[in-house]
């Protein structure tokens, strides 16, 4: 006997799997791009193994999905609408849309953010750099 699974339930399902706090950060850490576990873990200042708990969880709800590079696994959504789905609950909750960037990884090692860095630096030298 093969049982649809109602709409309402779906959803349900949805926001269950993302109502953790950790894994909304982790979402709007990614946003519409790509993080490693090393740049996750430099934004949220959380150690590598609970954010990779929820990394686990993410993926096997099908929400993120990952590419490997190397020794660093990438991260990345399956759907942008997850994003705009917190975005819109933000706003519906009275939080501004700044309030859910996050941006800093300054200490990430890995050789995206690296590189990233290093464009952004030839871009903007320091003062005194020619």
């Amino acid at each position: 006997m093969n049982k649809s699974i109602p709409p309402y339930k779906k959803i349900s399902d949805l926001l269950t799997s993302i109502s953790n706090p950790v894994r909304v950060q982790i979402l709007l850490a990614i946003g519409t791009g790509e993080a490693c576990v090393c740049h996750l873990e430099s934004l949220l200042n959380l150690r590598q193994a609970y954010i990779s708990q929820h990394l686990m969880n993410l993926r096997k709800k099908k929400i993120i999905t990952s590419r490997r590079a190397g020794k660093y696994i990438y991260y990345r959504l399956v759907d942008a609408d997850v994003l705009s789905l917190i975005q819109a609950t933000g706003a519906i909750a009275g939080v501004s849309k700044n309030a859910l960037v996050i941006q800093d990884h300054s200490n990430c090692e890995c050789p995206k953010c690296k590189l990233e860095e290093n464009i952004i630096s030839a871009d903007f030298p320091v003062s005194g750099q020619v």
